[in-house]
């Protein structure tokens, strides 16, 4: 039973909550790119370069034979991946940055007042003279 309540505990932390959302929006927005580019992007990539389908360019191996299938490399899923991942580098970069641009930090307060030199007590960052030792004081 004690095992039982530990992996609860575990289970139920604030951060593996959170990374169990995480991977689960990710897997979702994965799906989305993965469309975004198979169904948007490569169709018009693909009349560019005269109509091809990068994800049927392979380099054959060995011919398919006595029914087994034939041994390809599929170089251009591997392309397709690529850009597939590159969108979605792209898609969390914007993401974050954006994120960070709508997080407003507090602004710096300006200083309203200065040391004096000579007493080194605080004056008001206007005054020409300390109001404590009468010192004149730069502006």
């Amino acid at each position: 039973m004690k095992i039982i309540k530990e992996f609860k505990e575990f289970a139920m932390r604030g951060n593996v909550v959170d990374m169990a959302v995480g991977v689960i929006i990710g897997g979702a927005f994965g799906k989305i790119v993965s469309s975004f580019l198979n169904d948007v992007m490569m169709p018009p990539l693909g009349i560019l370069t005269g109509g091809v389908d990068f994800s049927e360019h392979k380099l054959t191996l060995k011919a398919a034979e006595n029914g087994a299938k034939a041994v390809t490399v599929n170089y251009g899923n591997f392309i397709t991946t690529i850009v597939d991942f590159t969108i979605m580098a792209l898609a969390v970069f914007l993401l974050v940055k954006g994120m960070n641009t709508l997080k407003r930090s507090d602004p710096v307060p300006e200083p309203n007042e200065k040391q004096c030199p000579e007493c080194l007590m605080n004056v008001p960052i206007h005054a020409k003279r300390c109001g404590h030792c009468s010192q004149p004081i730069s502006v």
